[in-house]
């Protein structure tokens, strides 16, 4: 498979029409439609179904388009690495994240990395643990914050002077509202919403004593922006990290941290053995000169 043929193929996926995708890759439709032909013929599975009005994609299809745009991704991700303007550092470093207020921590450091190397440009990812570390596996990204409880041990990592606080969002006229903190007997008969990521590790069940999903849980999420929409319209209580949803000012909703305190660790981390763009290598040095001075 040539590359250039992928690129063909996620766009014509893309635009659902092969007249539309060859407009937008300046080349012929019969040019287009016998590399599409060719590509499924070498493949030996058919890749689109053709109806009068669009083409949609075959199960196949649509495993090729993943691992297409995956290829596609990583070699747009080396060719930039080997970017190299008048002696300097040029290209792009790629950052996956959860969703923590430590990523102020990244942001500080490629903010003065900018004074230095202008051409150094950032990527950023968002997602849970088990989609940072997939794409991390791939070499989509060049680094990874991940929040405990996550195992480590393949990876390369720095852990990051802050702890992520949990606790419960809730609306500010919600009865829980009126309270410090929120115990464990508290969240009993409350419809809660809670991070897949967190129902499958132990951490919370430890800080219950019990069985955390033996609890009213009416909705799962991986990132919180959606979950607090429906918080804020009433479904319930979301499970989650301090300082990710604003909660000041005119806002309808607010956080009470969980007591026992539970809190979460959070690291940088990077597949072993990596071999650094000088981008990525530049970023991770400031971001240790940083984390060292913290630590003083």
């Amino acid at each position: 498979m040539e590359l250039r043929v992928l690129r063909y193929f996620l766009a014509v996926a893309r635009e659902e029409s092969i007249t539309a995708a060859a407009n937008q890759l300046h080349v012929t439709q019969p040019t287009l439609s016998r590399q599409l032909m060719d590509l499924e013929e070498e493949l030996g599975k058919p890749l689109f179904l053709r109806g009068n009005r669009r083409i949609t994609l075959t199960e196949e299809g649509r495993f090729l388009r993943k691992r297409a745009q995956e290829i596609i991704d990583l070699t747009d991700k080396t060719e930039a690495e080997f970017n190299d303007i008048d002696g300097m550092i040029a290209g792009e470093v790629h950052i996956g994240a959860g969703e923590t207020q430590a990523i102020r921590l990244l942001a500080k450091t490629a903010r003065r990395l900018r004074t230095e190397q202008p051409h150094i440009h950032y990527q950023l990812f968002s997602g849970n643990a088990d989609d940072v570390t997939e794409k991390l596996d791939k070499g989509l990204l060049d680094f990874g914050i991940v929040i405990e409880p996550v195992d480590i041990s393949k990876y390369d990592s720095l852990q990051l002077p802050y702890r992520d606080v949990w606790g419960v969002l809730m609306r500010k006229n919600a009865p829980l509202a009126q309270k410090d903190s929120v115990s464990p007997a508290d969240l009993a008969g409350l419809p809660l919403l809670c991070s897949r990521q967190a129902l499958i590790k132990n951490d919370l069940s430890d800080w219950y004593n019990g069985d955390f999903e033996q609890l009213e849980i009416v909705a799962r999420y991986n990132l919180i922006y959606n979950a607090a929409l429906m918080v804020e319209e009433g479904m319930g209580y979301a499970i989650t990290l301090d300082g990710l949803v604003n909660t000041t000012g005119d806002s309808a909703l607010c956080f009470r941290p969980l007591a026992p305190k539970l809190t979460a660790g959070l690291y940088l981390i990077w597949k072993k053995y990596q071999v650094f763009s000088k981008a990525s290598e530049r970023f991770l040095a400031c971001l240790r000169e940083d984390l060292t001075q913290i630590e003083e």
